[in-house]
């Protein structure tokens, strides 16, 4: 199976892990994911996460994130959406990168200085790929 976006795929595996109210999720290893799982790490958005060495159950790297819930169950992402597209892709300068949720959300930047947060991007004055956006 060839996957033509894994930055949805990863999107998708987090948001069903989380309606599905699981401790972990396991991911297709990539450097972009990885990127993506230490940017939520960071913002405090999952738990912790952890590369999983190719195995005999699966064929390439793993990804394994730990969820992070309130004390009621509740995840500490209440929504992930994908911005740019395979098919439309989303370029903003750093003066554009919009808030998300006012600052309570994060937007997650594709820049020439690497992915990071729109926060951090904007502050570094570079513009780049909006990737998603998380809240």
């Amino acid at each position: 199976m060839s996957m033509t976006d894994p930055i949805a795929d990863f999107l998708t595996r987090l948001r069903n892990a989380i309606h599905a109210a699981h401790e972990t999720v396991e991911i297709p290893a990539s450097r972009l994911t990885g990127e993506f799982a230490g940017i939520l790490t960071e913002q405090g958005d999952i738990e912790s996460w952890s590369l999983v060495p190719a195995g005999t159950d699966h064929a390439g790297e793993l990804i394994q994130i730990r969820l992070k819930y309130t004390e009621d169950r509740r995840s500490a992402i209440s929504g992930l959406r994908r911005v740019s597209r395979p098919g439309r892709r989303t370029y903003v300068n750093a003066k554009q990168i919009p808030r998300v949720l006012g600052g309570m959300g994060t937007s997650i930047v594709s820049t020439s200085h690497g992915v990071m947060t729109g926060h951090d991007a904007r502050a570094a004055g570079v513009g780049g790929e909006i990737l998603a956006q998380i809240w």
